[in-house]
């Protein structure tokens, strides 16, 4: 009896069954997107956890890009405008205070 050459298998990503405790507020939040996105609320706190860990790595390389910026400048005026924007980068982008007087 002939056998069939081996082929290889599709790619399936791996899913792995985990339980969760979230806290009751962030329950209506998590059931509002899931109803307004027409989800599961398994899927919608997959979607939600996707896109924090995507954020979280945006983040991380926007700090990275930054300060490489602000290493690599010389030129005395933009080196500051480059470390205000370090400085927006790990505290939030009201970190500094505009003076409105001037």
């Amino acid at each position: 009896m002939p056998t069939r050459p081996k082929t290889p298998r599709t790619s399936r990503v791996k899913t792995v069954r985990q339980s969760v405790t979230i806290p009751a507020s962030l329950v209506v939040a998590v059931r509002r997107v899931a109803k307004d996105r027409h989800l599961t609320m398994s899927r919608a706190l997959v979607s939600l956890a996707e896109r924090g860990v995507r954020a979280e790595l945006d983040a991380k390389e926007n700090l990275k890009t930054t300060y490489k910026r602000f290493m690599d400048e010389q030129e005395p005026e933009r080196k500051n405008e480059a470390g205000k924007d370090l400085v927006r980068a790990i505290f939030g982008k009201d970190a500094i205070a505009e003076d409105t007087i001037l």
